[in-house]
């Protein structure tokens, strides 16, 4: 049996190696054509394609792709890969995200090296015909403290360069544990004294809601006079009309950047700003990175066209049935709310299956529930195919037991989520016939509620009035509570609220919230 595999774009000749040492596979190149019908032409008969950033996979270019099986894509961001469209044609999508982790670290310590002896001046100067020894005065890393937002991969290894220049280094994540970021040598703090104490930040975290414009006036203020800042992570972490600010009042002192909010950038106030180094967007670009990545691309692709397991799949096809399906969503969402109550990273999760379920199921299961928990932490997809590696990698301690013991449903998936300072979240859930998927205990109090949409978690003491004031503060909000199930276990104790509401409370809502004496704590449980 014979695999085509099309190559879209220029990739490593050593990458691709494995490919074209296996006598199974035929290699279509056609990444310098210019013919732009050369690629939809070789894409009618293939069954895997190769590409960088530069080829747009789009719905209707797999449209025609009928016997596409794999997309692989040599680096890590998916952005030009319709992932949903692949999905929903039973595509396998994957990527090589640790092909070029120590090239994106070296460059983000080059960029800070450059701009701590301002080389690009320097040699700008030297290259004019000038010879101006005082003008340059640098400063040296040894001694400084250097703060990184996102211990990942390329974090941790900024770290280790950092400490062996002898810097102190305090690190910022927060679903990695302490003990983990201790182990590396660094300092966990808060991200607010991570921006109060550092003299030097650089960011290494994904692009979310939660992290655009991460760095802005407001967390400006909080940094020392004089912070130097380096992103070579992500365009978006940072607000450049309020850098532009900072760096022209002397609150930055310099600032290097490999990412853009646009790219190319078009911010000629930014452009203009001196002690600035800029670089577009080379953190993969070194001969070794990008024959890492293609090497692990074809290395994939071939695993994948034989079906075997691949690590670094960020997708997976639809569930084989309605079952199947309702079991993914189920396991994946109890991770999720275990994950948004959790107090700090976690550190360990139990699975606790009761009743009738296959071992397969709860596999299936084990999976579904450990993307739920991560999703929300990392910068690469998390799947059911990479979630047990993940959570390896991370240091999360999965354990599964199975036991016969009735619950009165037909089968019950208990999730644990502790996390590193004790604190600790169950949730049950099960199918039920007719209803699909429901969370069906807390914390071991009984509810009942659809695992969908935003939901506000409330620990409280059962007391009259409660659920009025509640109510009111969401009145006033203009939030109108969809749902609202209680679950207690005796008059006046301790009881838990969920409220699923149409519209998601902003900070003054759940601030008002626990300003109500008999309500404990308050979270915001986002379910989609």
């Amino acid at each position: 049996m014979g695999y085509r595999i099309v190559i879209a774009d220029p990739l490593s000749e050593a990458g691709l190696e494995p490919l074209r040492r296996d006598p199974e596979v035929e290699i279509i190149d056609v990444s310098h054509e210019d013919d732009p019908d050369a690629l939809v032409r070789a894409l009618r008969d293939a069954d895997a394609l190769i590409v960088r950033s530069r080829t747009k996979v789009t719905r209707d270019l797999l449209d025609l792709a009928p016997r596409l099986k794999v997309v692989g894509r040599a680096g890590v961001g998916v952005d030009n890969i319709d992932v949903d469209a692949a999905t929903e044609r039973g595509v396998l999508v994957l990527n090589a995200p640790n092909g070029n982790t120590i090239a994106a670290a070296e460059h983000a310590f080059a960029l800070l090296l450059a701009l701590a002896r301002r080389i690009p001046e320097a040699h700008a100067s030297v290259k004019a015909g000038r010879w101006e020894r005082q003008r340059f005065i640098g400063f040296e890393l040894m001694g400084k403290t250097l703060g990184v937002v996102g211990l990942g991969r390329i974090g941790s290894e900024v770290a280790k360069r950092a400490r062996a220049f002898g810097m102190e280094v305090l690190g910022y994540d927060p679903y990695l544990p302490e003990s983990r970021a201790r182990s590396l040598g660094i300092e966990p703090v808060s991200l607010e004294e991570l921006f109060r104490r550092a003299d030097i930040i650089t960011l290494h975290t994904p692009l979310t809601e939660e992290t655009r414009n991460l760095i802005r006036r407001e967390t400006l203020a909080l940094m020392k006079d004089g912070v130097i800042l380096v992103n070579a992570a992500r365009g978006g972490l940072i607000d450049e009309d309020a850098l532009v600010e900072a760096v022209r009042s002397g609150k930055v002192a310099g600032v290097a950047l490999d990412v853009f909010a646009e790219e190319p950038p078009k911010n000629a106030e930014l452009l203009a700003l001196e002690r600035a180094v800029f670089t577009p967007h080379l953190g993969a670009s070194t001969v070794e990175a990008q024959e890492n990545v293609a090497r692990d691309t074809s290395i994939a692709i071939l695993e994948a066209l034989r079906d075997r397991p691949v690590r670094t799949a960020v997708n997976l096809p639809e569930a084989p049935s309605p079952e199947a399906a309702e079991l993914l969503r189920l396991g994946e969402r109890l991770g999720t709310f275990a994950m948004d109550v959790l107090d700090g990273p976690p550190v360990a999760v139990d699975v606790t299956f009761h009743g009738e379920i296959s071992e397969a199921e709860r596999e299936f299961l084990v999976r579904a529930v450990l993307k739920g928990v991560l999703a929300r932490q990392l910068d690469v997809r998390v799947n059911l195919v990479n979630a047990r590696t993940l959570a390896r990698q991370r240091g999360l301690e999965v354990q599964e037991t199975w036991t016969s013991t009735s619950t009165g449903f037909p089968f019950l998936v208990q999730v644990r989520l502790r996390g590193e300072r004790g604190s600790a979240v169950q949730v049950s859930g099960t199918i039920v016939e007719g209803l699909g998927p429901r969370i069906v205990e807390v914390e071991g109090f009984p509810v009942d509620v659809p695992p969908e949409g935003t939901i506000v978690f409330a620990h409280h003491v059962d007391r009259p009035g409660v659920i009025g004031r509640v109510g009111m503060i969401f009145g006033e909000k203009g939030i109108n509570i969809a749902t609202m199930i209680v679950g207690r276990r005796e008059i006046g104790g301790e009881a838990v609220m969920l409220l699923a509401v149409d519209h998601t409370p902003d900070e003054d809502t759940l601030a008002k919230l626990l300003d109500i004496e008999a309500l404990r704590s308050v979270k915001l449980v986002r379910l989609g």
